[in-house]
Protein backbone atom coordinates (compact mmCIF):
# COMPACT_ATOMS: atom_id res chain seq x y z
CA UNK A 1 0.00 0.00 0.00
CA UNK A 2 1.61 3.03 -1.22
CA UNK A 3 0.57 6.75 0.41
CA UNK A 4 1.77 9.92 -1.60
CA UNK A 5 2.36 12.82 0.32
CA UNK A 6 3.52 15.93 -0.54
CA UNK A 7 7.72 15.92 -1.28
CA UNK A 8 7.80 20.19 0.19
CA UNK A 9 5.41 23.40 0.62
CA UNK A 10 3.73 24.20 3.40
CA UNK A 11 1.95 20.80 3.38
CA UNK A 12 4.83 18.97 3.86
CA UNK A 13 5.58 19.18 7.62
CA UNK A 14 2.11 18.94 8.61
CA UNK A 15 1.58 15.44 6.94
CA UNK A 16 4.66 13.51 8.25
CA UNK A 17 3.60 15.09 11.63
CA UNK A 18 0.40 13.42 11.37
CA UNK A 19 1.74 9.94 10.01
CA UNK A 20 3.99 9.70 12.14
CA UNK A 21 1.34 10.32 15.06
CA UNK A 22 -0.99 7.88 13.80
CA UNK A 23 1.78 5.72 14.27
CA UNK A 24 3.38 5.67 10.69
CA UNK A 25 6.80 6.00 11.82
CA UNK A 26 8.95 6.36 8.26
CA UNK A 27 11.81 4.72 7.53
CA UNK A 28 14.75 6.05 5.49
CA UNK A 29 13.20 8.83 4.64
CA UNK A 30 15.70 11.46 3.62
CA UNK A 31 15.69 14.63 1.51
CA UNK A 32 14.95 13.73 -2.23
CA UNK A 33 14.26 9.80 -2.17
CA UNK A 34 10.91 9.20 -3.96
CA UNK A 35 10.18 6.38 -1.79
CA UNK A 36 10.51 5.58 2.24
CA UNK A 37 9.80 2.88 4.14
CA UNK A 38 7.50 2.89 7.09
CA UNK A 39 7.68 0.71 10.40
CA UNK A 40 4.23 -1.34 8.76
CA UNK A 41 6.06 -3.79 6.00
CA UNK A 42 2.61 -2.94 4.33
CA UNK A 43 2.95 0.50 4.11
CA UNK A 44 5.63 2.98 2.29
CA UNK A 45 5.48 6.73 1.23
CA UNK A 46 5.94 7.88 -2.28
CA UNK A 47 6.76 11.58 -1.92
CA UNK A 48 5.11 13.47 -4.93
CA UNK A 49 4.21 17.31 -5.81
CA UNK A 50 1.00 18.34 -4.01
CA UNK A 51 -0.71 19.01 -7.95
CA UNK A 52 0.44 15.71 -8.69
CA UNK A 53 -0.77 13.58 -6.37
CA UNK A 54 -4.44 12.75 -7.41
CA UNK A 55 -3.05 11.85 -11.28
CA UNK A 56 -0.74 9.56 -9.12
CA UNK A 57 -3.44 7.86 -7.06
CA UNK A 58 -5.51 7.61 -9.94
CA UNK A 59 -2.88 6.11 -11.99
CA UNK A 60 -2.26 3.70 -10.06
CA UNK A 61 1.34 4.94 -9.11
CA UNK A 62 -0.09 5.30 -5.98
CA UNK A 63 -2.90 3.84 -3.50
CA UNK A 64 -3.88 6.78 -1.02
CA UNK A 65 -2.80 10.30 -1.26
CA UNK A 66 -2.48 13.24 1.21
CA UNK A 67 -3.50 16.70 -0.86
CA UNK A 68 -5.82 19.45 -0.51
CA UNK A 69 -9.24 19.23 -2.41
CA UNK A 70 -8.48 22.19 -4.69
CA UNK A 71 -5.65 19.97 -6.22
CA UNK A 72 -7.71 16.97 -6.39
CA UNK A 73 -10.86 18.89 -8.04
CA UNK A 74 -8.51 20.71 -10.41
CA UNK A 75 -7.31 17.34 -11.43
CA UNK A 76 -10.51 16.32 -12.14
CA UNK A 77 -9.43 12.86 -10.70
CA UNK A 78 -13.27 11.07 -10.76
CA UNK A 79 -11.71 7.74 -9.57
CA UNK A 80 -10.65 9.31 -6.52
CA UNK A 81 -12.72 8.63 -3.36
CA UNK A 82 -12.28 11.79 -0.26
CA UNK A 83 -12.20 9.66 3.16
CA UNK A 84 -11.17 12.31 5.55
CA UNK A 85 -10.74 15.86 6.03
CA UNK A 86 -7.01 15.59 7.89
CA UNK A 87 -8.33 19.53 9.67
CA UNK A 88 -4.77 21.58 8.06
CA UNK A 89 -3.94 23.79 5.33
CA UNK A 90 -7.29 25.08 5.16
CA UNK A 91 -7.91 27.74 2.65
CA UNK A 92 -10.33 29.23 0.10
CA UNK A 93 -10.31 30.13 -3.65
CA UNK A 94 -11.70 33.09 -4.78
CA UNK A 95 -12.67 35.27 -7.39
CA UNK A 96 -11.32 38.22 -6.89
CA UNK A 97 -11.00 41.76 -8.95
CA UNK A 98 -8.99 45.15 -8.98
CA UNK A 99 -10.87 46.88 -5.78
CA UNK A 100 -11.32 50.33 -8.24
CA UNK A 101 -12.25 48.21 -11.20
CA UNK A 102 -16.10 48.08 -12.69
CA UNK A 103 -16.05 44.50 -11.65
CA UNK A 104 -17.74 43.96 -9.12
CA UNK A 105 -19.80 40.83 -8.98
CA UNK A 106 -19.33 37.44 -11.05
CA UNK A 107 -21.59 37.76 -13.84
CA UNK A 108 -19.58 40.98 -15.00
CA UNK A 109 -16.93 38.79 -15.97
CA UNK A 110 -19.24 37.00 -18.55
CA UNK A 111 -16.89 37.52 -21.87
CA UNK A 112 -13.98 38.97 -20.26
CA UNK A 113 -10.43 37.60 -18.82
CA UNK A 114 -9.89 35.89 -15.78
CA UNK A 115 -6.17 34.40 -15.07
CA UNK A 116 -5.73 31.31 -12.67
CA UNK A 117 -3.17 28.64 -11.87
CA UNK A 118 -6.92 26.49 -11.32
CA UNK A 119 -8.23 26.47 -14.62
CA UNK A 120 -10.25 23.61 -14.43
CA UNK A 121 -12.27 24.80 -11.16
CA UNK A 122 -12.69 28.11 -12.83
CA UNK A 123 -13.87 27.04 -16.11
CA UNK A 124 -16.64 24.84 -13.87
CA UNK A 125 -17.83 27.33 -11.58
CA UNK A 126 -18.35 29.75 -14.32
CA UNK A 127 -20.01 27.40 -16.33
CA UNK A 128 -22.38 26.62 -13.27
CA UNK A 129 -23.60 30.21 -13.49
CA UNK A 130 -23.71 30.09 -17.57
CA UNK A 131 -20.95 32.34 -17.81
CA UNK A 132 -18.11 32.25 -20.17
CA UNK A 133 -14.82 33.93 -19.69
CA UNK A 134 -11.42 33.66 -21.18
CA UNK A 135 -9.72 31.46 -18.48
CA UNK A 136 -5.79 32.44 -18.70
CA UNK A 137 -3.60 29.81 -17.38
CA UNK A 138 -0.68 31.23 -15.28
CA UNK A 139 1.79 29.57 -12.87
CA UNK A 140 2.15 31.89 -9.99
CA UNK A 141 2.32 35.73 -9.09
CA UNK A 142 -1.24 34.94 -10.32
CA UNK A 143 -2.65 38.62 -8.41
CA UNK A 144 0.01 40.83 -10.76
CA UNK A 145 -2.35 39.72 -13.97
CA UNK A 146 -4.80 42.73 -13.77
CA UNK A 147 -2.46 45.31 -12.99
CA UNK A 148 -0.18 44.24 -16.42
CA UNK A 149 -3.30 43.97 -18.28
CA UNK A 150 -3.25 40.37 -18.63
CA UNK A 151 -6.75 39.73 -17.37
CA UNK A 152 -10.40 41.47 -15.62
CA UNK A 153 -9.99 39.61 -13.10
CA UNK A 154 -8.41 36.57 -11.09
CA UNK A 155 -9.03 33.38 -9.21
CA UNK A 156 -6.47 32.45 -6.82
CA UNK A 157 -5.80 30.85 -3.14
CA UNK A 158 -5.88 32.59 -0.37
CA UNK A 159 -5.80 32.05 3.50
CA UNK A 160 -6.10 35.08 4.98
CA UNK A 161 -6.89 37.92 1.55
CA UNK A 162 -3.59 39.32 2.97
CA UNK A 163 -1.99 39.40 -0.54
CA UNK A 164 -4.45 40.14 -1.94
CA UNK A 165 -5.17 43.36 -0.36
CA UNK A 166 -1.83 43.62 -0.55
CA UNK A 167 -2.21 43.82 -4.27
CA UNK A 168 -5.19 45.92 -4.41
CA UNK A 169 -7.64 43.29 -4.97
CA UNK A 170 -11.11 42.48 -3.68
CA UNK A 171 -12.99 39.38 -2.96
CA UNK A 172 -16.16 39.18 -5.43
CA UNK A 173 -16.90 35.59 -5.03
CA UNK A 174 -16.11 32.14 -3.37
CA UNK A 175 -15.12 29.50 -5.49
CA UNK A 176 -14.04 26.50 -3.36
CA UNK A 177 -13.34 25.85 0.33
CA UNK A 178 -10.35 23.47 1.02
CA UNK A 179 -8.09 21.61 3.20
CA UNK A 180 -5.63 18.73 2.82
CA UNK A 181 -7.90 15.34 2.52
CA UNK A 182 -6.94 11.46 2.49
CA UNK A 183 -7.84 10.50 -0.79
CA UNK A 184 -8.35 6.81 -2.05
CA UNK A 185 -8.89 4.99 -5.53
CA UNK A 186 -12.00 3.80 -5.46
CA UNK A 187 -10.91 -0.16 -6.10
CA UNK A 188 -8.99 -0.30 -3.03
CA UNK A 189 -11.17 1.96 -0.53
CA UNK A 190 -12.68 -1.45 0.80
CA UNK A 191 -9.64 -3.08 1.36
CA UNK A 192 -8.58 -3.89 5.14
CA UNK A 193 -4.97 -2.02 5.09
CA UNK A 194 -6.67 1.52 3.99
CA UNK A 195 -9.77 1.14 6.53
CA UNK A 196 -6.95 0.74 9.01
CA UNK A 197 -4.84 3.54 7.98
CA UNK A 198 -7.90 5.62 7.62
CA UNK A 199 -8.81 4.89 11.28
CA UNK A 200 -5.05 5.51 12.16
CA UNK A 201 -5.20 9.41 11.18
CA UNK A 202 -8.74 9.57 12.41
CA UNK A 203 -7.78 8.53 15.82
CA UNK A 204 -5.30 11.42 15.89
CA UNK A 205 -7.52 14.56 14.84
CA UNK A 206 -10.22 13.13 17.30
CA UNK A 207 -7.66 13.56 19.95
CA UNK A 208 -6.62 16.94 19.64
CA UNK A 209 -7.95 19.05 22.08
CA UNK A 210 -8.87 16.28 24.11
CA UNK A 211 -7.53 15.50 27.99
CA UNK A 212 -7.73 12.78 30.06
CA UNK A 213 -9.32 13.13 33.70
CA UNK A 214 -8.28 10.81 36.67
CA UNK A 215 -10.02 11.16 39.73
CA UNK A 216 -11.40 9.40 42.56
CA UNK A 217 -14.13 10.43 44.64
CA UNK A 218 -16.75 9.93 47.54
CA UNK A 219 -19.30 7.49 46.75
CA UNK A 220 -22.04 9.43 48.18
CA UNK A 221 -21.25 12.18 45.64
CA UNK A 222 -20.57 10.19 42.43
CA UNK A 223 -23.56 11.37 40.56
CA UNK A 224 -22.87 14.87 41.63
CA UNK A 225 -19.56 14.99 40.02
CA UNK A 226 -20.75 12.85 37.05
CA UNK A 227 -23.06 15.50 36.28
CA UNK A 228 -20.03 18.03 36.47
CA UNK A 229 -18.31 16.07 34.37
CA UNK A 230 -18.42 17.77 30.37
CA UNK A 231 -17.41 14.19 29.13
CA UNK A 232 -16.95 12.75 26.30
CA UNK A 233 -19.84 9.86 27.08
CA UNK A 234 -20.33 8.52 30.62
CA UNK A 235 -17.34 8.67 32.85
CA UNK A 236 -15.92 5.10 33.89
CA UNK A 237 -16.06 4.53 37.39
CA UNK A 238 -14.28 2.30 39.07
CA UNK A 239 -13.87 0.53 42.94
CA UNK A 240 -10.57 1.01 44.39
CA UNK A 241 -8.67 0.06 47.88
CA UNK A 242 -10.22 2.19 50.47
CA UNK A 243 -13.36 2.25 52.23
CA UNK A 244 -16.10 4.55 50.56
CA UNK A 245 -13.87 5.78 47.19
CA UNK A 246 -14.29 5.31 43.81
CA UNK A 247 -11.50 5.83 40.86
CA UNK A 248 -13.63 8.14 37.68
CA UNK A 249 -11.43 8.38 33.95
CA UNK A 250 -13.40 10.59 31.71
CA UNK A 251 -12.07 12.22 28.31
CA UNK A 252 -13.16 15.56 28.30
CA UNK A 253 -12.46 18.51 25.99
CA UNK A 254 -9.00 21.01 27.14
CA UNK A 255 -11.30 24.10 27.21
CA UNK A 256 -13.52 22.64 29.79
CA UNK A 257 -10.46 21.08 31.80
CA UNK A 258 -10.07 24.45 34.85
CA UNK A 259 -13.50 25.24 35.14
CA UNK A 260 -14.30 21.31 35.87
CA UNK A 261 -11.35 20.82 38.31
CA UNK A 262 -12.29 23.68 40.43
CA UNK A 263 -15.89 22.66 40.31
CA UNK A 264 -15.22 18.89 40.93
CA UNK A 265 -12.47 19.66 43.54
CA UNK A 266 -15.16 21.39 45.88
CA UNK A 267 -17.62 18.41 45.10
CA UNK A 268 -14.91 15.99 47.14
CA UNK A 269 -12.83 14.85 44.28
CA UNK A 270 -9.26 14.33 44.93
CA UNK A 271 -6.29 13.00 43.27
CA UNK A 272 -6.92 14.18 40.01
CA UNK A 273 -4.67 13.89 37.12
CA UNK A 274 -4.78 15.43 33.91
CA UNK A 275 -2.98 14.07 30.91
CA UNK A 276 -2.45 14.42 26.84
CA UNK A 277 -3.94 12.02 24.81
CA UNK A 278 -2.21 10.81 21.55
CA UNK A 279 -4.78 8.88 19.64
CA UNK A 280 -8.36 8.39 20.89
CA UNK A 281 -10.91 5.64 18.56
CA UNK A 282 -14.25 6.42 19.08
Amino acid sequence: MKIAVPNKGRLHEPTIELLERAGLHIENGANRKLYADTVDPEVSILYARAADIPEYVSDGAADLGITGLDQAKEADATTLVDLLDLEFGSCRLVLAAPEDGEIRETTDLDGKTVATEFPNVTYEHFAQRGLDPEIVEVTGATELTPHVDMADAIVDITSTGTTLRMNRLEIIDEVLQSSVRLFAREDVVDEPKVEQIRTALQSVLSADGKRYLMLNAPEDRVEEIREALPGLGGPTVMDIAGEGMVAIHVVVDERDVFETITEIKNLGASGILVTEIERLVE
